[in-house]
């Protein structure tokens, strides 16, 4: 009998050989994390840390980059720079991972979570739109909620799947109402919008490294931001918030969010890595077009005409009025084919632990739920594994 066993994408079979997504080693990371261990640099202080985020920062394009123990950590902070306080609103997608709900939540304000667009499951920018112009009012100079009476302060938009959010509306509804525009890219670095790179739309962004992303610390984040005042203030809340280190002064509660020089090794050997790792992704998510093009009832993820994909959760929508099974059938037909697969995300305005939360109806983010599946894409995917993938698919009597 197969063992169940946690990894890096959820529980599968001891036996399973074709995992969802696992990291790709082979750079310098063993090099570097021994340079941590031969001199003694370990911890939260050491010359990785600074390097990382001075590279992420080049990479994506901004003055700044602050380095944190995760992407959750990293969309916290994010929020409070920004100025989000208690009680106060942030506009987030229903259908995400819960982590941005759960940063607003930390802070005492309140997600009003909205439905995404049906084309490339992005956030909906028209019902974005549609909230701030009609739910709400505007006076003494801020944006409240109607219904809550709460100031609307911010809005996060999620770039979920590799995929990025259409941003130009969102931001110039954030422009005009004078909200915060912060962008969790946590599953997208890498991708652009409209040959921008995702991290630099709005005014502060969040990248995690988490070991399912598209490259990894085994843990950690990044906050980046060409606001300086920004870029100052998260530094101190991630270290503690120290005033006098010597003395141990702190006239403002910190968070221990900084990430390790360890971690941070990976991070830069990944990060040298990251233009090949995206071609790659590229690369699996042509053939999946390419190769789920003729099974009726399968609908692939799309790229928008604006877009530039990194495609780091490869996901298709499974029809089973057409297809002959649904999508948590077929994740158990691969799962006995030692195959793993997973559905997206509760969506957030069905979540227990959000029900105190506003929100409208969400069909769409409903509908993908229960029609979504995340197929095998590991940067390092094999040929074969692929195949059959694709084998699996295809022996669906309805498949052509």
């Amino acid at each position: 009998m197969a063992v169940k066993m946690k990894t890096e994408s959820g529980i599968i079979d001891s036996n399973a050989v074709t995992p969802l997504h696992v990291p790709e080693i082979h750079g310098n990371e063993w090099k570097y994390v021994k340079e941590c261990l031969d001199t003694g640099w370990v911890s939260s202080v050491g010359p990785f840390v600074e390097r990382f985020e001075k590279d992420l920062a080049k990479f994506v394009g901004t003055k700044f980059a602050v380095a944190t123990v995760n992407g959750t950590a990293a969309i916290h902070v994010s929020l409070m720079v920004a100025g989000v306080r208690a009680d106060d609103e942030v506009l987030v997608p229903s259908l995400t991972f819960i982590a941005p709900a759960n940063a607003v939540r930390y802070i005492g304000a309140w997600p009003v979570l909205i439905d995404v667009e049906r084309k490339h499951w992005q956030m909906d920018a028209d019902k974005t739109i549609d909230f701030l112009e009609n739910k709400c009012v505007w006076r003494d100079n801020a944006l409240y909620n109607k219904s809550t009476g709460r100031r609307v302060k911010a809005i996060l938009p999620v770039h979920i799947l590799g995929n990025p959010v259409d941003m130009d509306p969102i931001l110039a509804a954030a422009k005009k109402y004078n909200l915060a525009v912060i962008e969790d890219a946590t599953e997208s670095l890498g991708a652009k919008y409209k040959g921008r790179l995702l991290g630099t739309l709005g005014g502060i962004a969040s990248f995690s490294f988490n070991g399912n992303k598209i490259i990894t610390t085994g843990g950690g984040g990044m906050i980046v931001t060409d606001n300086e005042e920004w870029a100052r203030k998260a530094k101190y809340l991630t270290t503690q918030a120290k005033d006098d280190p010597i003395e141990y002064v702190h006239n403002e509660t910190g968070y221990n969010y900084r990430l390790t020089n360890l971690l941070a090794a990976v991070g830069c050997a990944q990060l040298e890595q990251l233009p090949e790792f995206i071609l790659a992704k590229r690369r699996t998510a042509a053939n999946y077009l390419k190769a789920l093009s003729g099974i009726p009832g399968i609908t692939p993820m799309a790229e928008a005409e604006w877009a530039y994909s990194t495609f780091w959760l490869f996901t298709i929508l499974v029809d089973p009025k057409v297809y002959g099974m649904d999508s948590r059938a077929l994740m158990q037909k691969m799962s006995r084919a030692n195959i793993q697969t997973r559905p997206l995300w509760q969506p957030l305005h069905r979540s227990p632990s959000l029900a105190n939360c506003g929100h409208f109806d969400c069909p769409v983010a409903d509908d993908l739920n229960r029609m979504a599946l995340s197929l095998p894409c590991s940067v390092g995917l094999k040929d074969e594994e692929f195949q059959r993938v694709i084998d699996v698919l295809t022996e669906n009597k309805n498949a052509k």
